[in-house]
């Protein structure tokens, strides 16, 4: 079972996204902040990375290139997760180093499908 690292501020949206992916069959891990993300990524090693990234303490661009700028943890792929449509926000994303880009409100078929392909030979 695919482990997945979440960070998500929100806890309506950290319910509902966890609960969703849990009935998938991921297991989950739970993150609040862009700074609990960095250590976490470091400590459990998930498969998969789910980053908000309108959050508090390092917002998800930050956290993302402090993850990828570590060799235990730049292999883990990262896809962003926000409500910021715009084109300047999705390559902002890339520019950080996220590997994929996914808007909220989510289509979870997508995400599903995302987390499939980034998966794939775990």
């Amino acid at each position: 079972m695919p482990h997945i690292l979440l960070v998500e501020d929100d806890p309506m949206n950290r319910e509902m996204i966890s609960r969703r992916l849990a009935w998938e069959g991921y297991q989950i891990s739970i993150a609040g902040n862009g700074e609990q993300a960095v250590a976490m990524a470091q400590e459990v090693h998930p498969d998969l990375i789910l980053m908000d990234i309108g959050l508090p303490v390092l917002n998800g661009w930050q956290a993302t290139e402090a993850i990828k700028a570590t060799p235990a943890s730049q292999s883990i792929p990262i896809i962003a997760l926000t409500a910021y449509a715009l084109n300047e926000e999705r390559q902002r994303s890339f520019d950080a180093g996220c590997d994929d880009f996914e808007t909220k409100p989510i289509n979870f078929a997508q995400l599903i499908g995302k987390m499939q392909r980034h998966l794939a030979g775990c």
